[in-house]
């Protein structure tokens, strides 16, 4: 049992940015061992129409990872306190929703994020049930417990009140609300992202102060890398995977990102245990396996877990197909630079030619391909991003830039 404990904790442990309590969650975990006693894992999502991509799933992911070691989670959506708008991060307030609005998007939630989690150990909830119910009594108790000096260490907050950028009162009741949602809910751990710390820890303020016998652990997720392994996954950057996109561009997408950042994807995102991930990177650095094999691998679990088993593989196969017609290579040396690089000496680097005066001759002769189309600008620079360089026909090349 020591054992299972010990590998329970390392699980939820994995890839985490900040944990606050961990002595507390290894108790729950403990006593679901030893008693069979369930917990309750909350996490709170914006009601407005989810267009999950994998960088919301990580979050999700570590949800699923207590379902197994006797978590149920308590999936929030948040429809009260969207109509107050939380401004960490935000420059506006998000628009209020109807309530058929709110459970048509819950519904759109449900059939994404129950391709990770368990649908029997989840609870969806509200917290317009309990929040509406607050009164005016209610929210003025509530606001007794914190003070103005103390909400104004939130970063956000003493930024703007020292930018002289107004602020509105109604903007303090966003985190007292959030904190009363795990007073309600009888939540023994609060996840969120690092953003979200102060919002986070007014949980375990106010179950003290209500006499909740309880405070709530904090656990914080770090924000994944997209597809350039520079910035945070985002759909306005176009580095991103999404939950919904088609099998075959999800694989390729997969495919596309370094050896690198390979492996922080294996921890945030797969469903491997911890041990079987240092056995593959093992074998890696041994020889035994090829790092395109271990990354095609990644690629089929997960379109596997949005488009259902076998759906990889088939997409593999696709993949396989449409670059044997275009004469690419499945397999080809990379090569990494900082900041950009002059695509003369882009090419030298990567070993296509002797020199960058022979470089611009094959330029400006129409020998040299990025991605498949001919260039002739000789002055070409490479900003970030990730490249296949082509030249002749049978000479290629992986190009990251950092």
């Amino acid at each position: 049992m020591e054992e299972q404990i010990k590998e329970a904790l390392a699980e939820i442990q994995r890839g985490t940015a900040e944990i606050i309590d961990i002595e507390r969650i290894e108790k729950l975990i403990r006593n679901y061992y030893e008693n069979g006693e369930n917990f309750y894992v909350k996490a709170g999502f914006d009601p407005t129409a989810p267009d999950l991509h994998l960088g919301h799933t990580v979050l999700i992911q570590k949800m699923a990872t207590f379902q197994k070691f006797g978590g149920i989670v308590q999936f929030l959506i948040g429809d009260f306190t969207a109509t107050i708008g939380d401004p960490t991060g935000k420059s506006e307030t998000r628009k209020v929703l109807s309530t058929e609005q709110v459970l048509q998007n819950a519904e759109t939630y449900k059939e994404q994020v129950f391709k990770i989690l368990d649908p029997e150990k989840t609870k969806v909830m509200f917290n317009s049930q309990w929040l509406k119910e607050l009164g005016t009594a209610g929210l003025i108790n509530l606001a007794s417990n914190l003070t103005v000096a103390r909400m104004l260490e939130r970063d956000d907050f003493a930024n703007r009140y020292a930018s002289n950028t107004p602020i509105a009162v109604s903007e303090f009741t966003y985190p007292l609300l959030q904190g009363y949602d795990s007073v309600a809910m009888n939540t023994d751990i609060e996840m969120g992202g690092t953003d979200q710390k102060f919002n986070l820890l007014m949980g375990r303020t106010l179950q003290k102060a209500y006499n909740c016998k309880k405070q709530q652990a904090v656990l914080m997720m770090p924000i994944l890398e997209g597809l350039d392994g520079v910035q945070k996954m985002s759909k306005s950057l176009g580095n991103y995977i999404g939950v919904t996109d088609e099998a075959n561009d999800m694989f390729g997408k997969v495919l596309s990102i370094s050896d690198d950042l390979m492996w922080r994807y294996y921890e945030l995102l797969s469903a491997k245990s911890l041990k079987e991930i240092a056995q593959i990177q093992s074998d890696v650095e041994n020889g035994k396996l090829h790092p395109k094999k271990v990354k095609e691998a990644l690629a089929v679990e997960i379109v596997d877990r949005y488009h259902g088993k076998g759906s990889g593989e088939e997409a593999k196969l696709e993949f396989e197909k449409v670059f044997a017609k275009k004469d690419i290579p499945t397999d080809m040396p990379e090569f990494e630079f900082e900041n950009g690089i002059w695509i003369c000496q882009a090419l030298v680097d990567a070993g296509l030619v002797n020199s960058t005066s022979q470089a611009r001759r094959d330029v400006k002769s129409n020998a040299v391909s990025v991605n498949q189309e001919k260039i002739s600008d000789d002055k070409l620079n490479l900003e970030i991003g990730e490249y296949v360089l082509q030249k002749g026909k049978k000479s290629f090349a992986k190009i990251i830039i950092k």
